[in-house]
């Protein structure tokens, strides 16, 4: 181990950062967040240093370096472009044994300021050494997705009531336990609701118990179209940390291979042709089972569990059977899709509104819709609607819909095996079937499509002509 981890109380302590650049730039308000009291020396400065001591957050020395600027410090930074001027600072703040930082130079530097994941009071340092930052940029990124920004939150109210617990957990075995209950149970899932006040009761209410037990709890995870890069981080925490995982069937395999490797992983996705209501009871009573024996389940969905997905039916009997949840957005079908046709769901000159439609529906239910879907200037996004072509593109000219109305099917978007078949409404269900477009696909209708060969930058397109 080259160097020695160290964290520095700077708070009220006098430091020096010599240059007035971009890098010192940065320097200046990361040591602003510690506390430090920060001089700046230099001839010039950006105008954001420029800003800082007009707010008095900064003293500012005008000119070239000059020795006596190193009287009365704790720690120098030097962030010049002048190496013979940044080894001269180095010397003379090793002769008087202060701590110097060259930026970009670890020769020159008695310390190194390390990538930082900051969850305060909770620090997470990472150094290469000055070996080689981009892999400690990468590992500190890296980090970042499995930590949630509550876990200060969660360290400030432990250290809150660290005497309380020592006094109710004496030994250290079961304070030990408090502790692992306090990071995984309830306490930490108020917290990320933003509910502060309940975590702290939750915690009191424990205290006063001879034990606690971890008891179980599920969260409902949009796991997007398909593309893992399109997760979001917590919907990445929650597959690193699930005992079970309940997926559904359009549930890209990529996405499964982030998971956890422990985890236990169960198909539940509801197969065309079977009673889908017999199918969503069976998840139901899994969900229930695998929570009441304490284990921390993810129902994984495509897209976004709200949008089309049934979360709402599956919340309900969590709450129905007192079964902690949580749920984590996904990026729904229409927005990645779209997006990852060069498709803009909304426009200035074409589109100023979008509509979200399912057409797995019974047909009869949606005869009152189709003279308000039929209106231009407005998107329709069809999901499951690859089935229904013939019907959507029949009821929508009967209703008045222009047969010259751009749509664009988007089959199995933002996957490697994306197509986009263009073309005018009128030849929408020719199309269609020529092409051979399989689910799962999204269909969208409206001006907007049209400028998806112009702006399209992922996949295959297919013209329709």
């Amino acid at each position: 181990m080259r160097l020695f981890p160290l964290f520095a109380d700077l708070s009220g302590r006098r430091v020096l950062v010599v240059g007035g650049g971009a890098v010192a730039e940065r320097k200046v308000k990361s040591l602003l967040t510690s506390g430090a009291l920060v001089t700046v020396g230099t001839p010039q400065a950006t105008d954001a240093l420029e800003q800082l001591q007009a707010q008095n957050r900064i003293q500012r020395l005008h000119g070239h370096f000059h020795p006596d600027w190193l009287a009365d410090l704790w720690l120098v930074v030097a962030a010049t472009d002048d190496r013979e001027l940044n080894r001269r600072i180095a010397e003379l703040a090793d002769a008087q044994r202060l701590f110097i930082n060259v930026v970009d130079d670890p020769e020159l530097s008695s310390f190194q300021v390390p990538s930082i994941v900051d969850r305060s009071p909770l620090t997470i340092a990472i150094s290469s050494a000055g070996s080689a930052p981009v892999l400690a940029r990468r590992v500190r990124e890296r980090i970042e997705t499995l930590f949630d920004h509550t876990l200060g939150s969660l360290a400030t109210l432990a250290a809150k009531y660290r005497p309380a617990i020592r006094q109710a957990r004496p030994e250290l075995r079961p304070r030990r336990e408090f502790y692992d209950w306090l990071l995984d149970g309830p306490v930490a899932a108020a917290l990320r609701r933003q509910q502060p006040e309940q975590a702290a009761q939750l915690l009191e209410q424990a205290l006063e118990q001879p034990q606690v037990t971890v008891s179980g709890k599920v969260l409902l995870v949009g796991a997007g179209p398909g593309d893992p890069g399109l997760l979001t981080l917590k919907a990445l925490r929650a597959l690193n940390e699930a005992d079970v995982i309940l997926y559904d069937r359009l549930v890209d395999a990529s996405i499964l291979e982030l998971a956890r490797r422990d985890a236990e992983q169960i198909a539940v996705g509801k197969i065309p042709g079977e009673d889908h209501n017999a199918t969503q009871a069976r998840i139901h009573a899994l969900m229930l089972e695998r929570a009441q024996q304490g284990q921390l389940v993810v129902r994984l969905k495509g897209g976004d569990a709200f949008v089309f997905g049934r979360g709402g039916e599956e919340l309900e009997f969590l709450r129905q059977h007192r079964v902690p949840y949580e749920v984590v957005p996904g990026i729904t079908a229409a927005l990645a899709c779209a997006a990852y046709a060069g498709i803009p769901l909304t426009h200035r000159d074409h589109a100023q509104s979008v509509r979200l439609i399912t057409a797995h529906c019974r047909q009869d239910t949606m005869l009152e819709d189709w003279p308000a879907l039929a209106q231009p200037h407005q998107t329709l996004a069809f999901y499951m609607g690859v089935s229904q072509v013939d019907w959507v593109a029949r009821q929508l000219m009967d209703h008045g819909r222009s047969g010259d109305t751009p749509f664009a099917i988007i089959e199995n978007g933002t996957r490697e095996s994306q197509r986009v078949l263009h073309g005018l409404l009128k030849d929408m269900a020719q199309l269609a079937r020529q092409h051979e477009i399989k689910a799962p696909s999204l269909l969208l209708i409206g001006e907007v499509t049209a400028l998806a060969p112009t702006l399209e930058w992922f996949g295959a397109s297919i013209p329709g002509h």
